[in-house]
């Protein structure tokens, strides 16, 4: 039996008046892939992403993420999903521990699920003797695990990450899609979009868009061997000449 795709999008388009912001994009993704959702700056990669959140509803086309569809069951889809978004999204005026326990509380886990699971999350990421510290004291690149490290912490099925490294060095880039490819193995699926080209490369697929439509979905090795390109960043300024619009 073929396994169905965990997103899938069929001429999904949101207008807004008389600007087309997402063109009739049609892709799948499978469970368990690490999914680059590429392009510059006003491509429509957030509002893809919005609208395949149940963040805002399309104006034609159809999709379902986890089995649920993007129009009629957006309440079902928020339950199955996590979110990191490209601001900084924890409380910093909560401590560490208490903003698990509050995302973790959204989603309904157990106290005892809960309390075993922040135990071993805080081993993980070192922050045992920052468990009690106000996430706002701490420095930017372990915010930014501990916000991924929220955004799974009730085992969704689907992440969605919008550009979340931005700003952090390249260590902690590198060690934060450690973090990425554990989540994958584990059997979630990775939603992710960025600035970062080299980023593409630890993708099993990758889509770009320009003005609103995808341009191009494959492998990142089929993609620079379909440009003729020696990396990510040279196939992305191919298609990314061919924009007309920024600003998303």
């Amino acid at each position: 039996m073929i396994e169905q795709p965990i997103i899938s999008a069929h001429q999904l388009t949101k207008r807004f008046g008389n600007f087309t912001a997402v063109n009739a994009i049609s892709f799948e993704v499978q469970k368990g892939e690490i999914f680059g959702f590429l392009g510059a700056n006003g491509a429509g990669k957030t509002t893809a992403m919005r609208m395949l959140c149940g963040l805002s509803i399309p104006t034609s086309g159809t999709a379902t993420v986890a089995g649920f569809d993007v129009y009629k069951q957006t309440e079902k889809i928020k339950k199955n999903i996590g979110y990191m978004s490209q601001k900084f999204s924890l409380y910093e005026d909560l401590t560490v521990k208490e903003n698990i326990r509050f995302y973790a509380g959204i989603y309904g886990k157990s106290d005892e699920f809960i309390k075993e699971k922040t135990n071993r999350l805080l081993k993980q990421l070192h922050l045992e003797s920052e468990a009690n510290k106000l996430v706002g004291s701490l420095p930017l690149g372990w915010k930014q695990k501990l916000a991924f490290s929220a955004a799974v912490f009730h085992e969704p099925q689907i992440v969605f990450l919008d550009e979340p490294t931005g700003g952090v060095d390249p260590v902690t880039r590198r060690e934060f899609w450690n973090m990425i490819y554990e989540a994958a193995a584990s059997g979630i699926t990775v939603f992710v979009t960025t600035h970062y080209m080299d980023e593409a490369e630890y993708c099993n697929r990758v889509t770009i868009m320009v003005d609103g439509r995808i341009e191009a979905l494959d492998t990142p090795s089929a993609l620079k061997q379909t440009y003729h390109a020696a990396t990510m960043n040279d196939v992305f300024l191919h298609l990314a000449r061919k924009a007309n619009r920024n600003g998303d």
